[in-house]
């Protein structure tokens, strides 16, 4: 069976080197070698040849779509950042042209210079053939809902691609406030992977459902992964606690709203309640299969993937049908 997994990572070390390492410090990122830190996978980021493709092979794994994995161009100043996402995308460019039957691209953006983020999408998806754009958490402690950032969700609608939504290292404010204090590693593993990336995204996608923000761009289709990002467990509570908004507020309920323009991914979840709840709030047409590669293996998730009790119709479509039809990519 075609399968396509969608948040797949990589990562480019030369051009990492070139982000100021006080920047890289500042954001969060732990120091190579740091027994929790994603660094630690940088050999499996940076590796897009055989070794990668011999993973996927074993694990039934048609095409990865890649996305930066942080540290990149979304930290860098504004004066720096389009060039060094150019050269991003560039790269990654290179390695879908040389195989594209295994490889799609979601384009990765200077998002500390909004307009200019807008225009490199478009470059992205009009003259390197990539399938969607992908962002790494809040740019400069600021949500997609900021005015600010109304460039990069225009031109996304416009082009009609959909946009990943995908968490990142918790801005230190935060790390201050929820998750620092406790014995190392666990502070970061908690504010990350353990909890806070999930919180995040959740309140991401809910502070672009009540500020009016998917109102505004209603073709707009954004994706989300880890099965919803506790979402599917909480749109209910939802309804009920914003129905109490004064009338007219609210154009649609957050469960309409959700339901009609986020997509969900499995990527890092391989076990069935979480995925019940998300079948039953979200259905099957907008659930997609991903990994989170290499933060997760792929021969966990392609287990997983073969024991979903659904008729052979609907793993297809989590295999790879929804995938197909929302990026657009030739099976």
């Amino acid at each position: 069976m075609r399968t396509i997994t969608l948040e797949e990572h990589f990562t480019v070390p030369e051009l990492v080197r070139r982000i100021d390492p006080g920047a890289v410090t500042r954001r969060g990122y732990p120091p190579p070698g740091a027994p929790a830190g994603p660094l630690r996978v940088m050999e499996q980021l940076a590796d897009l040849g055989p070794a990668r493709l011999r993973d996927m092979d074993a694990a039934g794994i048609t095409l990865q779509v890649l996305s930066v994995s942080g540290p990149g161009a979304d930290i860098a100043p504004a004066s720096e950042a389009p060039a060094l996402a150019r050269a991003f995308n560039d790269a990654l460019a290179g390695v879908v042209a040389g195989n594209p039957e295994r490889y799609a691209g979601f384009a990765h953006l200077p998002m500390t210079a909004p307009e200019a983020a807008a225009d490199e999408l478009e470059r992205c998806i009009t003259s390197l053939g990539f399938c969607g754009v992908l962002v790494n958490g809040l740019i400069e402690d600021r949500f997609l809902d900021d005015p600010r950032f109304a460039p990069v969700l225009a031109r996304t609608e416009a082009l009609g691609v959909p946009l990943y939504l995908h968490p990142g290292i918790p801005p230190a404010a935060v790390r201050g406030a929820y998750y620092d204090g406790l014995p190392d590693p666990l502070s970061f593993l908690l504010s990350m992977a353990g909890w806070g990336w999930h919180a995040e995204v959740a309140v991401h996608v809910l502070r672009l459902v009540l500020s009016g923000t998917l109102d505004r761009y209603p073709r707009l289709q954004l994706i989300i992964g880890h099965m919803g990002e506790g979402l599917p467990a909480m749109l209910d509570r939802c309804d009920q606690v914003f129905a109490r908004a004064p009338a007219g507020l609210l154009r649609r309920t957050p469960s309409e709203v959700i339901r009609e323009q986020v997509h969900v991914t499995t990527s890092g979840f391989f076990s069935l309640p979480p995925f019940e709840a998300l079948l039953h709030t979200f259905g099957v047409d907008r659930i997609m299969f991903s990994v989170d590669y290499p933060f997760s293996e792929n021969a966990a998730g392609r287990a997983f993937l073969d024991r979903l009790p659904l008729a052979p119709a609907d793993c297809a479509k989590i295999a790879h049908g929804n995938a197909d039809r929302l990026l657009k990519l030739r099976g």
